[in-house]
């Protein structure tokens, strides 16, 4: 009885890891979206402008 218990508790162990590693992963992948979004609230005039000037820029230039 003694080595089913050992394995079934080592089962249980590896299945708690896998778990807590997923849980990890979703935590990272949410603090990236966040930032991002903060990114882009913060950025987003700055980018939307510059791209207006390059838009500008590319079509005076093949024109």
């Amino acid at each position: 009885m003694g080595e089913l218990d050992v394995k079934k508790n080592a089962e249980q162990a590896e299945t708690k890891e896998k778990g807590a590693a997923l849980v990890e992963y979703a935590l990272l992948v949410a603090l990236i979206a966040v930032i991002c979004i903060a990114a882009l609230k913060f950025l987003g005039g700055t980018i939307s402008t510059e791209f207006s000037q390059l838009g500008s820029t590319l079509s005076a230039e093949t024109n």
